[in-house]
């Protein structure tokens, strides 16, 4: 069991018979508690509640890099009615009991840089999409890059194409930066091979797919996120549209797929899709897409 989650998958800390002692114990402990943050001042100090008792997370605290300027604002004003991990750092006699979110995260990310292996499979949920990728949380809100080229086989133009906000992952850290205290996840790596993906499907299917590519020589569909296939050439389909697409011929020994588009698709009358994982716990030393792609070949440091 990973000892730190995402905050959005840890269950909150129960607080409705919590005494004073208690939170006492707690704060000599060190213990990590999950509390919803229920606002933001002007001066971006979160507030909460300890079982009826007020508590603050003071601006500086509230997320890395906030005290150094290198992180925006919004890492803390998006955690209002969110769940945050946090220590009590101080009960003063008068005024609110005082927490830290940035001690769990700094113990997160020492654990991500110096006790985890590349390799290693990890929970994540998604906290930002952009064009080179998305932002996730890979333990109690430390966030890790997944770059673009990291998140399929088949080619997409931005992280929200494959994702929403909130949605769980499993990943695969790809790289540790302890200088700049940043670490890299990839995800095809977990979502199969060439193979295992096209023993989904059969010639003479007719299945929905996704219009990925409109190339001069045809339109490349993908009918998983680790499969495409290419269909004739019509300049009337854009990036991003759900179509029925008859299986023509599955190509093993070239790894191609010959596609027809017979119509445009609704995707709302369609349900969502979801990642398929051939791993979701333990470590990955090797993968390899299909023997005759060495670009598609990822080798884990040791």
């Amino acid at each position: 069991m990973q000892p730190y989650l995402p905050e959005s998958m840890q269950a909150p800390t129960p607080l409705d018979a919590v005494t004073m002692d208690q939170l006492r114990r707690w704060m000599e402990q060190g213990a990590v508690l999950t509390v919803p943050a229920l606002w933001c001042d002007a001066d971006h100090n979160l507030h909460l509640s300890l079982g009826g008792l007020p508590a603050v997370i003071p601006r500086e605290q509230a997320a890395l890099g906030i005290a150094e300027g290198t992180v925006r604002e919004i890492a803390i004003l998006s955690r209002v009615g969110k769940v945050v991990c946090c220590r009590i750092t101080a009960i003063p006699d008068h005024g609110p009991i005082v927490l830290s979110r940035t001690a769990v995260q700094r113990d997160a990310l020492h654990h991500l840089l110096y006790e985890r292996k590349p390799g290693d499979i990890l929970p994540a949920v998604v906290t930002n999409t952009t064009a080179f990728g998305a932002f996730c949380d890979v333990g109690c809100g430390v966030p890790a890059l997944l770059p673009l080229e990291n998140i399929s086989v088949s080619r997409i133009s931005h992280g929200g194409d494959r994702f929403d906000v909130g949605q769980e992952l499993f990943v695969v850290l790809q790289r540790q930066d302890p200088e700049a205290g940043r670490v890299t996840v990839t995800l095809k790596e977990l979502l199969g091979t060439w193979e295992e993906n096209a023993a989904r499907f059969q010639t003479g299917q007719t299945v929905p797919a996704i219009v990925r590519s409109v190339q001069p020589y045809g339109v490349f569909l993908e009918l998983t996120p680790n499969l495409s296939g290419l269909a004739e050439a019509d300049d009337t389909l854009h990036p991003g549209q759900v179509v029925s697409a008859y299986i023509k011929a599955i190509l093993p020994d070239r790894q191609k797929i010959k596609l027809s588009v017979l119509d445009t698709l609704d995707p709302a009358l369609l349900p969502p899709p979801v990642l398929r994982y051939t791993q979701t716990e333990g470590h990955l030393e090797y993968w390899e897409y299909s023997p005759s792609n060495a670009r598609l070949r990822t080798v884990f440091p040791r």
